[in-house]
């Protein structure tokens, strides 16, 4: 419920995916893969500094020094210096409410997590 009055309070749109759905968000299900087996499966973390540090450091590497084959073989924060927000990824970085589409479920009453509107079969 916390992340829900958080929401409403910032004014962002919730959106559920839908059980046995990932490829409703499937950026997010390719970084959550990513995150897993390139991070939190090789490190084990000993404290909680190291468990905040290790991550901002594994970010700052793959945004500064890997090179992404999506953008040219380039790492994201050059790509983002050299080109103009219209050719970034469709311009989608530009855009401040969210490259996602639409949702196809309905949204839910606002506060309610009990009821979930489902997609139906067929």
């Amino acid at each position: 419920m916390v992340i829900l009055i958080w929401s409403q309070g910032s004014g962002i749109e919730w959106h559920y995916t839908a059980p046995g759905k990932p490829t409703q968000n499937a950026f997010i299900e390719s970084f959550n893969g990513r995150l897993r087996d390139e991070l939190l499966n090789e490190v084990l973390f000993t404290s909680r500094p190291q468990a905040r540090q290790t991550p901002r450091a594994w970010k700052d590497d793959c945004n500064t020094v890997r090179p992404h084959s999506a953008i040219g073989n380039i790492p994201p924060a050059i790509y983002a210096a050299i080109s103009s927000p219209e050719t970034q990824r469709a311009g989608t970085l530009a855009l401040v409410e969210g490259s996602a589409p639409h949702p196809v479920a309905q949204q839910p009453g606002l506060g309610s997590n009990v009821e979930r509107i489902l997609l139906s079969n067929g």
